[in-house]
């Protein structure tokens, strides 16, 4: 298992980044015990293995 350190953003940016995709970003919330995938202040974050399995959360741009 992976850990980042980031200063704000979202989970979305941050999935598709380390996973590739966007929509697994309610892996890394869960992994992290988030609800809100926008993240102010500097957060570490577990970031699961990659799974191309897994997404289908729901992603909204903007």
């Amino acid at each position: 298992m992976k850990t980042i350190t980031t200063g704000g953003g979202n989970l979305f940016q941050i999935a598709l980044q380390e996973l590739g995709d966007a929509t697994q970003w309610n892996r890394i919330a869960e992994l992290n015990d988030l609800i809100d995938p926008f993240l102010t202040g500097i957060v570490t974050l577990k970031i699961p293995k990659l799974d191309p399995n897994a997404g289908g959360g729901v992603y909204v741009a903007g």
